[in-house]
């Protein structure tokens, strides 16, 4: 399947794909690769095999919904020897991406910096993010996105990451479920709507 990579390199449109309307609907689609959504023990996030059902799930919706949702998947590219090192197997994406949707390369964990990403989102759209990782680009592209003014959607437990080495406390580890919860409370304190998969089915239909 022919994939369409847009980043501050490349500026492609899919040749039937019009230019974004004034008000859409986005899914956003986080750094969902291999290397994450891989099992626990080959280096992947604990809740791997669920967060992967819940995001195809979701992605599916997405797709044969009546009126799809302008559908972008942000790939990370890590340094030399990471996880997600590009053209590595870790670093491709978990789910092929068909003609019409894009997929925007990132080097940061806010993926509008540095990228053309938000030639894609008009600044009125609703978005919905799912991905990965919760601490890291999930909060950082929700909270860019809140200051431009969109209204963000963040789907439990469609976005995950790692348990957390808390360093500066004696090496105690707070384990990736916590850590998701505190990232949820952060961002719904600063004015992101959080939704349940039990809310998938009409996700994508006017509401």
């Amino acid at each position: 399947m022919t994939r369409h990579p847009i980043d501050n390199r490349h500026s492609l449109h899919p040749s039937h794909q019009s230019p974004p309307s004034l008000t859409c609907r986005v899914l956003l689609l986080l750094d969902v690769q291999v290397c994450m959504l891989s099992s626990p023990k080959e280096g992947g996030i604990p809740s791997s095999e669920t967060v992967y059902r819940n995001i195809e799930h979701i992605l599916d919706r997405a797709r044969s919904a009546k009126q799809p949702p302008r559908i972008i998947h942000i790939r990370n590219s890590g340094e030399s020897g990471d996880p997600d090192t590009p053209n590595s197997p870790g670093w491709q994406l978990v789910f092929p991406t068909l003609e019409h949707e894009f997929v925007i390369d990132k080097l940061k964990n806010n993926a509008f910096a540095g990228t053309r990403l938000a030639e894609f989102i008009p600044r009125d759209a609703e978005l919905i993010v799912v991905g990965m990782q919760s601490d890291y680009c999930v909060r950082a592209t929700c909270s860019a996105a809140l200051g431009r003014g969109n209204t963000v959607i963040l789907i439990k437990e469609a976005h995950a990451t790692y348990d957390r080495i808390e360093v500066w406390n004696g090496g105690m580890v707070t384990i990736a479920r916590d850590v998701e919860s505190e990232i949820e409370a952060e961002l719904e304190e600063a004015g992101v709507n959080l939704l349940c998969m039990s809310d998938v089915p009409h996700l994508f239909s006017d509401r």
